[in-house]
């Protein structure tokens, strides 16, 4: 399973890093904001899941996610970020993810919603 993460933390990709190699079969890219996360689709894409942030520099997270899904209606993305209220959450969902989980979360909390997603849009579960 291919993963790209994108957040312009190092240290939150580290974290995100751990959690989701401890997914059996997993391929991990980085980016470190949406133009990375955009360049990383062409060149190693399509992923089966996407860790996005929302608020980065150059490429915020929901206009990454709004112009993945131009062209791709099949990758799981799940927005990883400290945007909290209900119309954030909204605003995310209607730009097309497919969860979201709010900063500060613990590994089982990832990997459960990670989980969740994949069984909800019919992937299976991660071995």
């Amino acid at each position: 399973m291919k993963f790209l993460l994108v957040d312009d933390s190092r240290t939150m990709r580290n974290i995100w890093k751990k959690v989701v190699s401890s997914i059996a079969g997993t391929e991990v890219f980085e980016a470190g904001d949406g133009l990375e996360g955009l360049k990383q689709i062409t060149e190693n894409g399509p992923f089966d899941v996407m860790l996005v942030d929302w608020n980065m520099p150059n490429m915020d997270g929901l206009t990454m996610v709004t112009k993945v899904r131009e062209t791709d209606k099949k990758s799981i993305i799940i927005m990883c970020t400290t945007e909290a209220e209900k119309p954030r959450i909204i605003e995310a969902i209607k730009a097309g993810v497919n969860n979201y989980v709010v900063k500060p979360f613990t590994p089982d909390t990832l990997l459960t919603k990670i989980d969740d997603t994949l069984k909800k849009a019919g992937v299976g579960q991660p071995a």
